[in-house]
């Protein structure tokens, strides 16, 4: 690392994927040093993507300096000393370990990788090497989930008796929307593609799920293309009501086909001496209620995010003027930095992530035996 001023460095970064999340890590990474004065500066060093000539172009778009077609040319870069892969989810696995045996922080796009025994592999793997690692779970970083967190750690809400959380979308809500890779392959369904955010988001806010009973639904099994009718072979939606290791039950739901909801990540969290509500698509919003507030004015009210919030304050003093998506990520590009430059891995690390793979795979075995299971690591 490269010493640029007192108390900071510069570090390199690669990055592998130039598509949707690629581009929002890129601005992430040239934007965290002003937002949050980090002491590690990231350099947008090398970015690889499919095609020498896509590479290079994604380059001189997203700012950095090299480009490859070659993601081992650019885990090997000297000048590349921290990753961070933007790829789908079957490239995570060999990407990630050549990145450990290197010795490189990973920061990882969720899932961790294509299967358990994927996530299992690198959780073990990134253990053994003693490296840093995160995986890109962006939504609990929101200022007021952070907020939500610190009011149920603290006790403020009581016992936590019931919890009923979603992650559903539209995207493929018209059965006539042409198939695309999203609708091939186990991994890349509902289950693997939506359902790892909210079940993290849980986690976080709630410990770990040790139960469940689950239901997965395949709707539309042929959809247009180029050639015709196509197979289907993924899920569109499923659910499950689960119990989590500190007992409290709770119902989750994830679907693609949720006609209305854009960003339908929301969750209602009861307790013995209050509840909260949140919408993603209101991310800037809590709605808080308390058991032990006047009978005269009781009643759900609105918290709107504010510096009083984690993170909130590096973006705005405003209150109520708000933090966006591309925001999530620069919190999480803040968490990574400090994650190397302390050598102590934030939540989610891979460990995190192998759980939210371990409740998917028991939400599969659980619809195959139409029975309870237990959630195993």
């Amino acid at each position: 690392m490269q010493k640029n001023g007192e108390n900071m460095k510069n570090i390199g970064i690669g990055l592998i994927g130039g598509g949707y999340m690629g581009k929002r890590h890129a601005v992430a990474m040239q934007a965290v040093g002003a937002l949050f004065n980090t002491n590690l500066r990231p350099v947008c060093e090398m970015i690889c993507t499919t095609s020498k000539e896509g590479a290079r172009k994604k380059a001189q778009e997203l700012g950095f300096s090299t480009s490859t077609h070659d993601y081992k040319e650019l885990l090997e870069n000297p000048k590349v000393e921290a990753i961070i892969i933007a790829s789908p989810q079957e490239t995570h696995r060999e990407i990630a370990e050549l990145a450990f045996n290197l010795g490189k922080p990973v920061l990882c796009e969720k899932p961790l990788g294509a299967s358990l025994e994927d996530a299992q592999f690198l959780t073990q793997l990134a253990t053994e090497k003693n490296v840093v690692n995160m995986l890109g779970f962006n939504y609990i970083r929101t200022p007021v989930t952070q907020f939500a967190k610190e009011l149920i750690s603290s006790g403020e809400l009581g016992e936590i008796t019931y919890v009923k959380a979603e992650h559903v979308e539209d995207f493929y809500c018209d059965p006539n929307e042409k198939a695309t890779w999203r609708t091939q392959g186990k991994a890349n369904g509902t289950m693997g593609d939506l359902a790892p955010h909210i079940i993290n988001a849980m986690h976080y806010l709630l410990g770990p799920i040790s139960q469940l009973c689950a239901n997965i639904d395949h709707v539309h099994t042929h959809r247009p293309s180029d050639e015709g009718m196509s197979e289907v072979t993924n899920d569109d939606q499923g659910q499950f009501i689960c119990k989590f290791r500190r007992g409290t039950s709770a119902h989750l739901l994830s679907s693609r086909i949720a006609t209305g909801r854009k960003m339908g990540l929301t969750y209602e969290i009861t307790g013995t001496k209050g509840s909260i509500k949140f919408d993603q698509e209101d991310q800037n919003a809590l709605w808080l209620y308390k058991t032990d507030e006047d009978s005269k004015t009781q009643g759900f009210r609105k918290i709107l995010s504010n510096p009083s919030h984690p993170d909130y304050g590096s973006f705005c003093q405003g209150p109520g003027h708000g933090t966006g998506y591309q925001d999530q990520l620069i919190i999480e590009a803040k968490d990574f930095l400090k994650a190397i430059e302390t050598g102590i891995s934030t939540f989610p690390t891979f460990k995190d992530g192998l759980e939210v793979s371990a409740v998917i795979d028991a939400a599969w075995k659980s619809h195959e035996k139409r029975a309870w299971v237990q959630v195993e690591l």
